[in-house]
């Protein structure tokens, strides 16, 4: 992805979203230019607009984003049928890297899609270093989201 892209998507390196319909929105304008081998680390707090986001990537790969829900429980969830495969990871409850190994989580890392992981910041040491992180924040207008490579 090409450092225009992402300035013309995330001005000054971030975006601020006013409501849930801005989120997905950004979620659409970066699922435009990501490869098939991406991968999204989605940091931020509770309600911070994560699985929002991950509905809008959904919905821009053609997935069906009523079928996204947050995988806090399940921890991982798999949606098929669009453009690319979107994995989506939600890494709250794993509290040690060896926890990660059962998930398979390095094969999805190596997969064939895009891979959507909440909390991925818990274990960034265990990230590509081609994760393209995107930081949330809850603000009085919305929600702010950073993108970090």
């Amino acid at each position: 992805m090409a450092n225009t892209q992402i300035e013309n998507i995330f001005p000054g390196g971030e975006r601020i979203c006013a409501t849930e319909e801005d989120t997905r929105q950004a979620a659409h304008d970066l699922a435009a230019c990501l490869s098939r081998d991406a991968i999204l680390s989605l940091e931020g707090p509770m309600g911070g607009g994560k699985t929002c986001f991950v509905k809008g990537l959904a919905e821009a790969l053609g997935c069906d984003p009523r079928e996204v829900s947050s995988p806090t429980f399940t921890l991982i969830h798999e949606y098929h049928g669009g453009r690319l495969p979107l994995v989506h990871m939600d890494l709250y409850r794993i509290e040690t890297q060896p926890e990660l190994a059962p998930l398979g989580f390095d094969d999805y890392l190596a997969s064939d899609g895009i891979v959507a992981i909440e909390w991925g910041d818990k274990f960034a040491e265990e990230l590509p270093a081609r994760t393209l992180r995107l930081v949330f924040s809850v603000e009085n207008e919305g929600r702010r989201l950073q993108i970090r490579s």
